[in-house]
């Protein structure tokens, strides 16, 4: 069985936007997996009772060159009565072969070859967070740019995800044409983005539609990959705001 270890509690957050909600408390905790143990971060709700929660996936940079805007989501799902686990799906052996990849092709066709195990790592988590005291049964995924294209991957294979929300990501290719289930999902996506094309977006949502899903996609004219990593942009404002209404009707709803 996954359980989840603390490792420590740190008191608070620093500030880092004026206008993003009051830093949740923080704690570091681990869940071990068959190829290696998974870091998480805890942002725990105020919020008495059991809680839906919402795990969030990074993009292929990871957490740490741009934790202050993953960390306006987590804080915004919190404030709205929902814990947000930062979840780093990557093992030390991924973090190795992203620094010997050079070129836009080999990462694509490593990360084409890791989609699968990536998303057990993510449902060997949710095992371990749906099994805590506080958890209300209900949880969701929002990934981001790669973590998009994993929490597809995740929520395609594991019934138990209840909303996927993706931000400039897509399904793999290679597991599309097996998937037979998605819950209802949110895609936003930047029409100028030059990383991730809008096709990419706009296939997933047919693919849910396909299989009986909910899905909305939501296109955002002139942005560009990231663009709700802007600090001062309406648009970052925007997104936050959709993706937070989405988890709180799909997991919080009676």
């Amino acid at each position: 069985m996954h359980t989840l270890s603390r490792r420590s509690l740190l008191g608070g957050l620093a500030c880092v936007a004026a206008s993003r909600p009051l830093a949740a408390a923080t704690e570091k905790l681990s869940v071990e997996v068959g190829d290696g143990r998974v870091a998480l971060s805890r942002y725990a709700s105020a919020h008495a009772g059991k809680r839906p929660a919402v795990l969030l996936l990074h993009g292929s940079r990871g957490f740490d060159l741009r934790l202050p805007a993953y960390e306006r989501y987590a804080n915004a799902l919190t404030a709205d009565g929902i814990d947000a686990y930062l979840v780093r799906y990557y093992t030390p052996a991924d973090e190795h072969a992203f620094e010997t990849l050079h070129t836009r092709e080999s990462r694509e066709a490593y990360e084409t070859g890791r989609f699968e195990a990536w998303a057990g790592r993510v449902s060997s988590v949710l095992t371990a967070v749906l099994a805590g005291a506080d958890s209300s049964g209900r949880i969701g995924l929002l990934g981001f740019s790669l973590g998009g294209y994993v929490a597809a991957a995740a929520a395609a294979r594991d019934a138990r995800v209840s909303a996927l929300a993706v931000l400039y990501g897509g399904m793999p290719e290679k597991i599309a044409p097996d998937v037979k289930h998605l819950p209802p999902l949110i895609e936003l996506h930047g029409e100028a983005d030059r990383n991730v094309p809008l096709a990419s977006g706009e296939a997933l949502v047919k693919l849910g539609k396909a299989v009986g899903a909910p899905a909305e996609f939501v296109k955002y004219p002139g942005k560009a990959h990231g663009f709700d990593f802007a600090d001062n942009d309406p648009m970052t404002a925007d997104a936050i705001s959709r993706v937070i209404g989405f988890f709180q009707s799909r997991l919080t709803a009676a």
